[in-house]
């Protein structure tokens, strides 16, 4: 897969360390998510790489070319912080200026708007937007330039639930335009769902970068029940395909350590005497993936 950025050992140093010697690559046509607390870099890290805050130390190619030029910058659109739209001007109007700025055709400001669908709004003023809509607005500002990669910082911040699943469709309606996507985000749920691959930060430091679903070793666990709970506890916790074994009330929790598949694990239990009145095999979400991450990374 083609790299479109490369971040090597870079830090930034403030009062405190802010960015602490971090790397990671970014393939394209994926959606990556930068995932960690607030004060954890997110943001720090996006303002170096589009060359707003200067590094302390270390070094990034975008596209092959080192550092954030003029015309690396092009290929970008970014949503960093809340566009200074004007409130007494309309969607249109103001995507005007944005493209004026941009040097790009106004012929392209139809063709964002429907992508974040607010075309049959285009004539209504700014201040009359929700939050949801400002933020689907400062989206369509950011592909006004047919970016090949898209940065957004935040982009669910302070919507309802409606507005977190608007934007949430909207990026993956984009990303299978090819489209690569970065976002940062202290919230899992969204990342989960969003986005192919991961950069945990915490407290400036890179703690895991790779794909979601190699977040963690994890193979999951099962959830069992049997008339014969102590003699299965027994058993489970005997066995080396599990690495750890739990109790709570009749139901037994099962962490995989040697992958098996839940119609294996029945026959071996019947070969026991134990007859399964429940067995479930789960994947343990990404947030208690990253919450064992980061206790067993904890600095």
């Amino acid at each position: 897969m083609e790299k479109i950025l490369s971040v090597n050992h870079l830090t930034k140093k403030f009062r405190r360390i802010a960015v602490n010697n971090i790397s990671f690559d970014v393939e394209k046509g994926n959606v990556y998510g930068l995932l960690g607390p607030n004060g954890s870099g997110k943001s720090t890290t996006f303002g170096m790489l589009l060359s707003t805050i200067n590094p302390t130390s270390g070094s990034w190619t975008w596209f092959g070319k080192a550092g954030t030029d003029t015309e690396t910058l092009k290929k970008i659109g970014a949503i960093i912080e809340q566009p200074n739209f004007y409130p007494y001007l309309s969607a249109e109007q103001n995507l005007k200026i944005v493209a004026e700025i941009k040097g790009t055709p106004y012929q392209r400001i139809n063709e964002v708007l429907e992508t974040v669908g607010l075309l049959e709004r285009k004539k209504d003023k700014f201040s009359t937007f929700s939050l949801g809509m400002k933020q689907r607005l400062s989206i369509s500002s950011a592909l006004l330039n047919n970016p090949e990669v898209l940065i957004l910082d935040e982009p669910t911040n302070g919507l309802d639930p409606e507005g977190i699943i608007q934007i949430r469709e909207i990026i993956m309606d984009i990303a299978k335009k090819g489209i690569t996507i970065i976002i940062a985000s202290h919230l899992l749920d969204e990342i989960e769902k969003i986005c192919s691959h991961v950069i945990v930060l915490k407290e400036g430091n890179a703690i895991y970068s790779g794909s979601v679903d190699g977040m963690t070793s994890s193979k999951g666990y099962f959830e069992l029940k049997a008339d014969q709970h102590d003699e299965l506890f027994k058993i489970l916790q005997e066995s080396s395909l599990f690495s750890n074994v739990k109790t709570d009330g009749d139901l037994i929790t099962a962490y995989i350590n040697e992958d098996i598949s839940a119609t294996d694990l029945n026959k071996k239990m019947v070969e026991k005497g134990i007859y399964l009145s429940l067995l479930v095999k789960k994947k343990q979400s990404l947030e208690s993936q990253f919450l064992e991450l980061v206790k067993n990374k904890a600095s």
